[in-house]
């Protein structure tokens, strides 16, 4: 009994230098591109704010009611195709503009009232753009984006493993979450450890949801399997193109009676090849999701709904999975929640910095 326990102590010491090893190197190297994207990312907690401040002709007071919106939603369809416009989404408080979404990332900005265009933006001239798309792509489109659900991988074994090598005796804990003054290696390695082990339950939530997002569909998969996802959600069959005009305020108006009481109409997906189908995102009552993924298929001809799907009625699974990015992007609690995302951004850079600190000056004293 007594060599078992000497032998498992011994495997356990063995075992501690190597993960300290790999805490330090791997934090030295990939925690850099984490330290980066997680500071671009308490930029884009404010995304909205930085856009109505950067262009106050976005800005208004009051928003046309839904009938009135249809007109400049026409004006804005009539122009979709030589712009490239896929989706568009329509004007909110958060942002009081229509929005269209145009290949390459580009964003257009129309008049809430009369879809007259007021600004484009793309990564060439607006930098909260060019944030974003650090953010989530590394500039590098789809291969960015596996290198960065990577090294969120990473991240998660770095906090992790950190929690690990930091968990002390409960008689301890007090002095373990002490910060120290000097000499400069314990100065550095005192606040590396308890603003790290403090704060780890924002960090863990922010960077787990990061990278449920780019690996949504095994996640999804996962959740499905383990909490139920409900029937799965099959769209219509196509429309085919007419020559008919299409009436977009009626259209609107009778998606938003098709939506549950108190939903939201949120984003157009406009109709794409020969398939005239028009998708429209609501946000039901109880959603988390700035836009909704509950969804109304609309005959745009007829001006008539062929079908909902309601997001709120899927199982917990599908529920889980759609609740990661208003997580992630501080969608939900209000301004708490959005300031908390913000700071929780700075963590990784600070965490970085005085890991490097440590290693220096313990080098230095070596």
């Amino acid at each position: 009994m007594l060599r078992r326990q000497a032998m498992s102590t011994s495997s356990a010491w063995r075992f501690r230098p190597v993960l300290k090893w790999l805490h330090l190197w791997l934090g030295l190297s990939v925690g850099l591109v984490f330290a980066i994207v997680s500071l671009t990312g308490t930029v884009l907690a404010f995304q909205s704010e930085l856009l109505l401040a950067a262009h106050p002709e976005l800005d208004r007071e009051r928003l046309p009611p839904l009938a009135l919106q249809g007109h400049a939603l026409a004006r804005i369809v009539a122009g979709a195709e030589d712009s490239g416009i896929r989706s568009v989404d329509l004007p909110s408080p958060r942002l009081p503009a229509w929005q269209a979404f145009a290949a390459k990332g580009e964003r257009h900005y129309f008049d809430p009232a009369n879809g007259e265009p007021l600004l484009v933006r793309n990564t060439g001239n607006d930098a909260v753009m060019w944030l974003r798309d650090l953010h989530t792509h590394l500039l590098a489109g789809e291969a960015g984006e596996q290198v960065l659900g990577a090294s969120g991988v990473v991240a998660l074994f770095l906090l992790l493993s950190g929690l690990y090598l930091w968990w002390p005796r409960l008689a301890a804990l007090a002095a373990s979450l002490r910060w120290h003054a000097a000499p400069p290696a314990r100065r550095w390695l005192s606040w590396h450890r308890s603003l790290g082990v403090l704060l780890l339950p924002l960090l863990l939530v922010v960077t787990f949801t990061g990278v449920a997002m780019v690996y949504s569909q095994p996640l999804r998969s996962a959740l499905r399997w383990t909490f139920g996802d409900g029937p799965e959600v099959v769209p219509p069959l196509p429309i085919e193109r007419e020559t008919t005009s299409i009436d977009w305020q009626a259209v609107l108006l009778t998606a938003a009676d098709a939506a549950p009481r108190g939903s939201e109409l949120r984003r157009i997906s406009l109709p794409k090849g020969d398939d005239a189908m028009v998708s429209i995102r609501f946000r039901a009552p109880g959603e988390w999701h700035p836009n909704g993924r509950s969804v109304v298929w609309m005959d745009p001809y007829r001006a008539s709904a062929v079908q909902v799907h309601d997001a709120t009625a899927q199982d917990a699974g599908a529920r889980i999975s759609e609740a990661m990015y208003p997580l992630h992007g501080g969608f939900v609690g209000g301004r708490a929640w959005q300031w908390a995302i913000a700071a929780a951004g700075l963590l990784p850079a600070f965490l970085l910095a005085t890991g490097f600190l440590f290693w220096r000056a313990r080098s230095r004293r070596r």
